[in-house]
């Protein structure tokens, strides 16, 4: 369902904004984003476990050695509303661009997709978006192929327009030998690239309206 208040997911500590899809897995379990269900899950306790045990989370994905790293972000002005992201290897290695009207996570989408596009080679993309490094750390995009672009609930995948052009981006360089990674960061934690692709992805909304 769509989220109707902002909010803070606490699978991954982020913000929840007015529009964001979110899930959750049983009546007793907290509403989170809809790319956390599987950290959310991996975090619970399992039922057949043994009591003072809980599941494993998945572990990170393996970084190619010497590969570039890009910090991505995206922002959105209300959900839907004028939308910009941003990625960033440094202070004077960026590119920023807007969409009105956008959500928060197409513009999270936006951003990693663009960072991918301007980088080839061994590449690691750093988001503080749960939905856009579970998509490819527990190869959603594999099942999404599969059965054509339909998610694991039998629904359209959301974005798909973006979506899309990604995940063939992302195995085409896969298939080609050059390397990729995606690792999650948390945002507004004070990690000073996080927080330069917050700024410039808040700029470039402000552009679109």
């Amino acid at each position: 369902m769509e989220a109707k208040y902002p909010g803070t997911c606490p699978a991954c500590g982020g913000a929840v904004f007015p529009g964001d899809t979110i899930v959750r897995a049983s009546a007793k379990d907290p509403w989170v984003h809809e790319g956390c269900r599987t950290t959310a899950a991996a975090a619970a306790p399992s039922k057949t476990a043994k009591a003072g045990r809980s599941r494993p989370q998945r572990d990170a994905m393996s970084e190619p050695t010497g590969a570039i790293e890009v910090f991505t972000d995206g922002a959105c002005k209300g959900n839907p509303g004028p939308g910009g992201w941003a990625w960033a290897a440094d202070e004077k290695t960026w590119d920023s661009g807007h969409e009105s009207p956008s959500t928060n996570q197409r513009m999270e989408i936006r951003a990693a997709y663009e960072a991918v596009k301007a980088h080839p080679g061994p590449l690691v993309v750093v988001s503080d978006s749960t939905y856009v490094v579970n998509c490819f750390r527990d190869e959603w995009w594999k099942g999404w192929r599969r059965r054509g672009w339909v998610n694991a609930a039998k629904k359209p995948v959301a974005n798909r327009d973006l979506w899309e052009p990604f995940v063939d981006l992302v195995a085409e360089r896969l298939d080609g030998g050059e390397p990729i990674a995606f690792r999650w960061v948390k945002g507004h934690s004070g990690d000073r690239m996080n927080d330069l692709v917050d700024r410039l992805a808040v700029e470039a909304s402000h552009r679109a309206g």
